[in-house]
């Protein structure tokens, strides 16, 4: 009786051992990952972004600055071109305009000419703004085919030189620059280079219309002197005329001219 005690007695201490040894071991690997987790935490502080969010906020950032850049920085090469020849056209107006204003003795061409020198260097400034906003970089002097056409206008004088400032500055290439800016609202990408090609147009077309009334006042002007080379001077039997070439007055509002209303023609730049 008492060894089977003894032996329940012993049996039962075994037993406790081993479950205490095993409390311990759990208690230590519990401990192990507490201390890893802890390792895990401190490597990774809160508020601190993993490698792969820093590369997803790097590449949205890229994306907004891409997007920036292209609402307000560089031109397309064919807007860049058609902003240039925008550039072009006004300084060409520009240089002819001071030309007639040295040679010709004729007031009316010299009004005009004065009112395109106004107008058209208020647009090149408009054109020189947006350049500098989109970073282009425009042409400082005209093209050759300008520069050439402006030598061959400034080796005339007298009605010769009146007639082809006139029949050239103002009619051709102020009818090219009409459909260079049609041109550029209708393709251009550019919102702004767009809006600018729609302010410039209404000007252009009142040069045309100013153009269309001098150039008929001084072919019945011719007619009525019997082409005696006396066009292109200021005198009497002149026709009536406002004065102000700026486009303020309607292709044919003399009504002393005999001739057809200018007003009547074709649109200009259609």
């Amino acid at each position: 009786m008492t060894t089977l005690t003894t032996r329940q007695r012993l049996f039962g201490a075994a037993a406790f051992a081993m479950l205490f040894g095993t409390l311990a071991a759990q208690a230590q690997t519990g401990s192990g990952q507490t201390s890893t987790t802890g390792t895990t935490a401190q490597s990774t502080p809160a508020g601190t972004t993993s490698s792969m969010d820093q590369a997803r906020q790097a590449d949205a950032g890229a994306k907004a600055g891409a997007k920036a850049g292209a609402n307000s920085g560089a031109m397309g090469r064919a807007d860049h071109k058609m902003l240039s020849d925008i550039a072009q056209a006004n300084m060409a107006e520009i240089d002819t305009a001071r030309l007639a204003q040295s040679k010709s003795q004729n007031e009316q061409v010299k009004n005009f000419a004065q009112k395109m020198i106004d107008d058209h260097t208020k647009a090149l400034q408009e054109v020189q703004q947006l350049a500098q906003a989109k970073g282009v970089t425009l042409p400082t002097e005209t093209d050759r085919a300008h520069q050439k056409a402006a030598q061959k206008l400034g080796a005339l004088s007298g009605d010769a030189f009146d007639r082809r400032y006139m029949d050239q500055s103002g009619m051709a290439d102020h009818k090219q620059t009409h459909t260079l800016l049609q041109r550029t609202q209708s393709r251009a990408s550019d919102p702004d280079l767009k809006a600018l090609a729609a302010r410039l147009q209404p000007t252009v077309e009142q040069h045309l219309a100013s153009t269309q009334q001098l150039n008929a006042a001084m072919k019945q002007r011719g007619t009525a002197t019997g082409g005696s080379g006396t066009t292109g001077t200021s005198g009497a039997g002149a026709p009536a005329s406002s004065g102000d070439m700026g486009g303020t007055a309607k292709p044919g509002a003399s009504g002393k001219q005999g001739t057809a209303d200018p007003a009547n023609s074709a649109k200009p730049g259609t």
